[in-house]
């Protein structure tokens, strides 16, 4: 087969993985010369923790799968089976953490709850006063977003079967299974997968003008390198607040007894910690869900996140080399992984895997394989 992507992100470059790794040709094209969105914009984490029972806890676990075997064959994607401590520093985050470790699929998720000296052996640079213990999950891991997409084409590229297009946006759905480019070029295949991330205006919106996504902004930073190890990727006991695995009882108390600080309430914020390949650490997150989106980013959330990861490490951040807002696209209805929709015959839109999106895309694109029957 000939099967067109469109979109660079990771979810177009996994999609046009699986169809080289299944013997097909493919045609990768990207409005800009590289990925520049959401895709480069986040931790890097492969996050399976937190994820919500049945498909998407099946989905993140199917991509953590495909992440380890694929970066057997692209060591560039920088990945690693780091797994992420969610440290908890009083009795009601500790009561959470132990109703998620009793959870029927604790060991699918590889939950084990640690005591403090746990977790500090199994972490160092936790040095900070007050931690009760964390929630361990094994299964969680880590790539490097700056480069991950860049290495997945460079050995898509050598299988001869590739060819990337940067700098072309797709203008026109052009009959059936071929689309029209701003060079006036069209491109044919079997198939067209539309992977067009946070761009939901355009083309999109005339293929799909009932499409149930909407754009998620966020805002993260970057420090130098901290100096030492972080051996795992770290999340403090607001991350509890919003992924759907540690709902319950335990957590309604936790609400009850501690809301979160303004500044973290107003812009929904967790702590997120990860060790990037030059030491640096990679911190965020806040969300914004109403547009249209402020241009600028705000200075005290990045204040708060910078409080809660120095309480935690025990010692002064390294200075933030970079600050920056990215937005994505979430279905609306937030317990479905993805939108996957044939929005012409032989053309599927694919879009909307919210912050889920570094984590499944492998698996997303193979169910994208498998129902078109590549």
């Amino acid at each position: 087969m000939r099967v067109i992507v469109v979109g660079a992100g990771v979810v177009g470059t996994l999609h046009a993985w699986h169809a080289v790794q299944r013997g097909h040709e493919v045609v990768h094209i990207e409005r800009e010369t590289e990925a520049r969105g959401a895709s480069v914009r986040n931790f890097g984490l492969v996050w399976v923790g937190g994820r919500a029972g049945g498909e998407e806890l099946e989905t993140a676990l199917r991509a953590r799968e495909l992440w380890e075997g694929i970066a057997e064959h692209v060591p560039g994607l920088g990945f690693r089976p780091n797994g992420s401590l969610t440290v908890v520093t009083d009795e009601a985050e500790l009561a959470v953490a132990r109703a998620a470790a009793a959870r029927p699929d604790a060991a699918a998720r590889g939950f084990t709850l640690l005591g403090p000296a746990e977790a500090r052996a199994l972490n160092p640079a936790l040095r900070g006063e007050g931690i009760l213990g964390a929630l361990w999950c094994e299964r969680d891991a880590a790539v490097e977003p700056r480069t991950a997409q860049r290495a997945l084409r460079e050995a898509l590229s050598a299988s001869g079967r590739y060819t990337f297009l940067g700098g072309r946006e797709i203008r026109e759905v052009v009959g059936e299974r071929a689309v029209r480019d701003d060079h006036g070029e069209v491109h044919t295949g079997d198939a067209v997968v539309l992977c067009t991330g946070a761009w939901l205006g355009g083309l999109v919106r005339e293929l799909a003008p009932a499409l149930p996504v909407r754009r998620v902004r966020l805002q993260m930073m970057q420090t130098a390198p901290l100096g030492e190890t972080l051996p795992t990727s770290v999340a403090d006991a607001d991350s509890f607040r919003y992924y759907p695995a540690y709902g319950g009882a335990a957590l309604d108390a936790l609400a009850a007894a501690r809301p979160q600080p303004p500044v973290a309430a107003e812009h929904r914020m967790q702590l997120l910690m990860v060790q990037r390949a030059d030491g640096g650490l990679t911190i965020g997150d806040t969300h914004e869900y109403e547009a249209p989106f402020a241009f600028d980013v705000q200075e005290e959330p990045y204040e708060h996140l910078a409080r809660v990861a120095e309480s935690l490490l025990g010692r002064p951040l390294p200075p933030v080399r970079r600050r920056w807002a990215g937005v994505y696209a979430q279905c609306t209805d937030t317990a479905r992984v993805v939108h996957r929709e044939r929005v012409r015959d032989g053309v599927w839109l694919v879009t909307g895997p919210g912050g889920r999106g570094m984590t499944c895309s492998p698996a997303i694109a193979e169910a994208t394989a498998n129902e078109l029957g590549w």
